[in-house]
């Protein structure tokens, strides 16, 4: 219903109140300008809907130009955390990967922690697996485990992470022996599924990144610098010696902003197979979600773990509150925003 003038009156005499309240905790400095943008207010009205944010992304629909990052499974809140995701992506129309999935390749102890399908029906789910389960499920030519483990998840395809460092710095962390890119070769040839590749903080190098684009997998998700360090979250369980010495490595790797300049150079390769990027990684807001996929050259969403955690541990209403804020946001930006070059 319209507001009477006699509200109108009254709600903009206490806007006026709360601009006189609050007008020393709004001044901004230019230090705290964001200067990756061109404000042009001019150019457009306020966004009407949602549709400008759709994309397509390997092969799917999507509403939205995000990812939810792989988290978690076997403790005691995984389930919920996992279910309020999925439910969050099946309303939305996004994708998910499922945080490591290595216990459930022997046993159905944990498998409700993510079975999450029912709740995101017809939308990208994938399942995930470390670089070094790889390694031991091909010498012991237990693969098709692999196969069994994404045929009753209903998943899509399998994210496999690549963290050299991160085992290295865990004090009970796997060692592998194999190159990652030539395990993940086998498991193309092997598997009948999409396989995306991810880094788990560190991000990835150009001679790296190079030698996976030329790869047929799915996508690539960066798993930048930035945010969440598994290296430096692995070595601060280890004993005060190791924490002492090994923490240079810790801080070894790659933003995502480098990765995207190193992407954009590098999808010029002709031999190419791999088409479509998951930019993840130090992504805070919705601001550098919509800064890092306009500056992709190729296909290309963000992905958020952390920021959604805090949310999706409350109520799924909760996380839905925050859902709509990120929207709000990313609508508002891609209206009046043009990225600087």
């Amino acid at each position: 219903m319209a507001e009477t003038y006699k509200e109108q009156e009254l709600n903009s005499e206490q806007r006026k109140e709360d601009h006189i309240a609050l007008a020393f905790n709004a001044q901004v400095f230019s230090n705290q300008v964001d200067d990756r943008f061109y404000y042009e207010p001019a150019l457009a009205g306020h966004p009407a809907d949602t549709k400008l944010l759709a994309t397509q992304f390997m092969g799917f629909d999507f509403d939205l130009p995000m990812w939810v990052s792989s988290m978690t499974g076997g403790t005691e809140r995984a389930k919920h955390i996992n279910k309020n995701l999925a439910r969050l992506c099946g309303d939305y129309n996004i994708g998910m990967g499922l945080g490591s999935c290595r216990m459930l390749l022997n046993s159905d102890l944990y498998f409700d922690d993510f079975n999450v399908r029912p709740f995101m029906p017809g939308r990208p789910l994938f399942a995930n697996l470390g670089i070094a389960q790889i390694e031991q499920l091909v010498e012991s030519q237990s693969l098709s485990l692999i196969d069994k483990m994404v045929t009753k998840l209903q998943a899509d395809g399998l994210i496999v992470h690549i963290n050299p460092m991160q085992e290295w710095l865990q004090p009970e962390g796997d060692i592998y022996t194999h190159s990652p890119l030539d395990l993940i070769k086998i498991l193309l040839e092997k598997c009948p599924f999409p396989i995306i590749v991810k880094e788990v903080g560190q991000g990835f190098g150009p001679e790296s990144l190079k030698s996976l684009l030329e790869l047929p997998l799915a996508a690539i998700d960066f798993g930048a610098s930035g945010g969440t360090n598994f290296a430096l979250l692995e070595l601060l369980r280890a004993n005060q010696t190791a924490q002492e010495n090994l923490s240079p490595l810790a801080y070894i790797g790659h933003t995502a902003h480098e990765m995207v300049e190193m992407v954009n150079v590098l999808s010029e390769n002709t031999t190419n197979q791999c088409k479509h990027i998951i930019i993840s990684g130090g992504v805070k807001t919705f601001l550098d979600g919509y800064y890092l996929t306009s500056k992709c050259k190729m296909s290309s969403i963000y992905a958020q773990a952390s920021s959604f955690l805090k949310p999706a541990l409350g109520t799924y209403e909760e996380l839905d509150a925050y859902m709509q804020i990120q929207i709000k946001g990313l609508s508002i930006s891609k209206q009046f925003l043009r990225i600087k070059s």
